[in-house]
């Protein structure tokens, strides 16, 4: 059977046997015709469950506060509109089994947001926009 399954935004053709259902390809959707009908299959888990949405926003003007390494945010500790100084905890981001600080590099207020609490990201991903 043929299935079309998103996955990150992208559409993926998916054979699947069904004696042991077991993934014999795995195509671009792009290349399949359009009379074939988007069926969901069951969900997968998704590596990146929030930096997907994140990365998605677009950023606006401002000092971009940027992820030093791949990791989860375990907490978000400011918002959208809050005066921050240099060397303040906006982040904790976990990597490696450590808790990492990710502290203002300047003084200035939080424009935007752009992760939550839960999200994965990946090195020089934008955490939030300094103005």
């Amino acid at each position: 059977m043929k299935y079309i399954v998103t996955l990150n935004g992208k559409n993926y053709e998916v054979d699947v046997t069904e004696a042991d259902a077991v993934l014999t390809s795995v195509t671009p959707a792009e290349a399949v015709s359009p009379a074939a009908p988007a069926v969901s299959a069951a969900p997968v888990p998704s590596a990146v469950p929030a930096a997907s949405a994140a990365s998605a926003a677009p950023v606006s003007a401002g000092e971009q506060i940027k992820s030093p390494m791949p990791g989860n945010i375990l907490a978000v500790k400011t918002d959208v509109g809050q005066a921050v100084k240099a060397g303040d905890v906006l982040f904790i981001l976990e990597a490696m089994k450590m808790e990492n600080e990710i502290v203002a590099p300047a003084n200035g207020t939080i424009r935007q947001l752009l992760v939550s609490k839960g999200s994965v990201v990946e090195t020089d991903a934008v955490l939030a926009v300094l103005g």
